[in-house]
């Protein structure tokens, strides 16, 4: 056998064989090695521009320790972006009340005004027909005085109105022309235009509220029609009634005011001010958008059944208050509404609003009126007809006719063991320490009525007690009513029950 290592034949292929592998090993080898470099390179660079600009959008300037051609490096003089400021939310800052009155009524109604005007707070006008005598110390706690313009160059054609609509449709194109021409109005930042009667009542933190969801620089014409069916087919529905109040956005008040002298000519026959006012707005295509809180209460008698069933809603504003009785027995008119302020000081949001619920051991019906009145109910009564207002009133026509409302009405019943026992507000305070507010309701006389079916008797309880929360966002939420719970005590004649929003499961059933 031949030994290959003396074959020199063989000798020459092998060592070729073996440097073609070295060299092929090698081209391998560098080729790994000059891509890696490369990766290595272009990773770090990438890095380091992504934490530059992390660092640029904190504000922060960084070193690094990788040096750069100088033309790589990104350059920026200019400061980061300031984030935009938060809306500054409507407050009362923001509206002017235009309020119409007349010089014949002005000592009387100016009382009213005053309940809730806070002239520190607060901007506006009260328009007169012509000029009356002041008193000094009414200039402190008023709205500045205006005479109308002069309004005998507009036809008025309708035999059953008075003229002077047409100077009160104009209290809002008037208003903002005075400010106009004194510049206050772009200063001060207005953004609504309200309208209101001297013998109308604001409550002016839920009107904050309510026109707080809409926006300002868009056309809003807000408000509410009559409690009367007649009335609203006679007039609109699509009208915001003046009495009632109604709120005309700041872009949609100086369209209105281009347009409205001409406007108003097209109408003569029209009767009143709101009327005129609707006509107008009907021609610029705005339409009427419905708040329930603003009441024009065009009814007669007792508004008990209306604020004791007060819709899940704000409660914005008081009308007709010279018509109808006072709200509380035994006081006038201008003295029942002052005792309000105290639970509208504690809890605005809170006002009016209804809870109901059933003391089952005495198979009674309990609705909570907040900050006005308790009613106790003989036998369970279903939370549907509860909601209900009890007609306690007539209509604007004076006719005990259940149509003639634009809203469901219950009867309020003769028989004396079906008749509510009512407690009026008494007194309301607030613990801080608890954050709770403590209304305090006492029976009316009246409400003692003999019965003679076996059943407790609700005259036993003289005093209702009720603890509440304030809740100032209430209406930020998706409406609904607040539930009432009957507290355990050994107080004699006393009542006790906790009213709050009710939990997400919570259900005031019948049982």
């Amino acid at each position: 056998m031949k030994n290959s290592s003396n074959n020199p034949e063989s000798s020459f292929h092998s060592s070729w064989s073996m440097t073609k592998l070295m060299v092929f090993s090698l081209l391998i080898f560098l080729t790994y090695i000059s891509y890696s470099i490369k990766f290595v390179s272009h990773s770090s660079n990438c890095s380091n521009n992504n934490n530059n600009n992390k660092d640029q959008s904190l504000g922060f300037t960084t070193t690094h320790l990788i040096n750069h051609p100088q033309s790589e490096l990104p350059i920026s003089n200019s400061d980061p972006p300031e984030p935009e400021p938060e809306p500054v939310k409507t407050n009362i800052s923001h509206i002017v009340f235009g309020i119409a009155a007349s010089a014949k009524l002005w000592n009387q109604r100016k009382n009213y005004i005053k309940l809730w005007w806070k002239p520190d707070r607060m901007k506006g006008v009260v328009w007169l027909d012509r000029a009356v005598s002041t008193d000094p110390r009414d200039d402190r706690v008023l709205p500045p005085l205006m005479i109308s313009g002069n309004t005998s160059r507009f036809k008025y054609k309708n035999p059953k109105g008075h003229r002077s609509a047409i100077r009160i449709s104009r209290i809002i194109s008037e208003t903002l022309r005075m400010r106009r021409n004194t510049e206050e109005e772009e200063e001060e930042g207005v953004r609504w235009f309200v309208m209101g009667d001297d013998d109308t009542v604001f409550v002016a933190e839920n009107l904050v509220r309510v026109l707080g969801k809409y926006d300002h620089e868009q056309f809003y014409y807000i408000g509410s029609s009559s409690e009367s069916h007649l009335q609203n087919i006679h007039f609109s529905y699509n009208m915001a009634y003046g009495g009632g109040g109604f709120a005309i956005s700041y872009p949609l008040a100086k369209q209105l005011e281009k347009m409205q002298d001409r406007c108003i000519q097209r109408y003569p026959g029209l009767y009143g001010s709101d009327d005129r006012i609707q006509a107008c707005m009907a021609e610029l295509g705005v339409p009427l958008t419905r708040e329930q809180g603003f009441h024009q209460f065009d009814v007669y008698g007792s508004l008990f059944g209306l604020l004791t069933a007060h819709p899940i809603a704000p409660l914005v504003s008081l009308h007709h208050l010279d018509v109808v009785q006072p709200i509380f027995p035994d006081t006038n008119r201008v003295k029942a509404l002052e005792r309000l302020k105290g639970p509208m000081e504690l809890d605005s949001a809170g006002l009016m609003q209804q809870s109901i619920c059933y003391d089952q051991s005495r198979s009674w019906t309990i609705s909570i009126s907040w900050g006005y009145a308790v009613q106790i109910f003989r036998g369970i009564f279903s939370v549907r007809d509860m909601e209900m207002p009890a007609r306690t009133f007539l209509n604007w026509y004076q006719r005990a006719d259940y149509t003639g409302y634009a809203f469901n009405t219950r009867p309020f019943s003769r028989n004396t063991c079906q008749k509510p026992f009512a407690y009026y507000l008494s007194k309301a305070a607030y613990d801080s320490n608890t954050n709770r507010t403590t209304t305090e309701y006492v029976l009316n006389r009246a409400s003692n009525m003999t019965c003679k079916w076996k059943m407790a008797d609700p005259s036993r309880i003289q005093t209702v007690e009720v603890y509440k929360r304030p809740d100032p966002y209430l209406w930020d939420k998706a409406p609904r009513r607040n539930c009432c719970r009957i507290l355990p005590t050994k107080k004699k004649g006393t009542l006790l029950i906790d009213v709050g929003v009710c939990n997400e499961d919570e259900v005031v059933e019948l049982r």
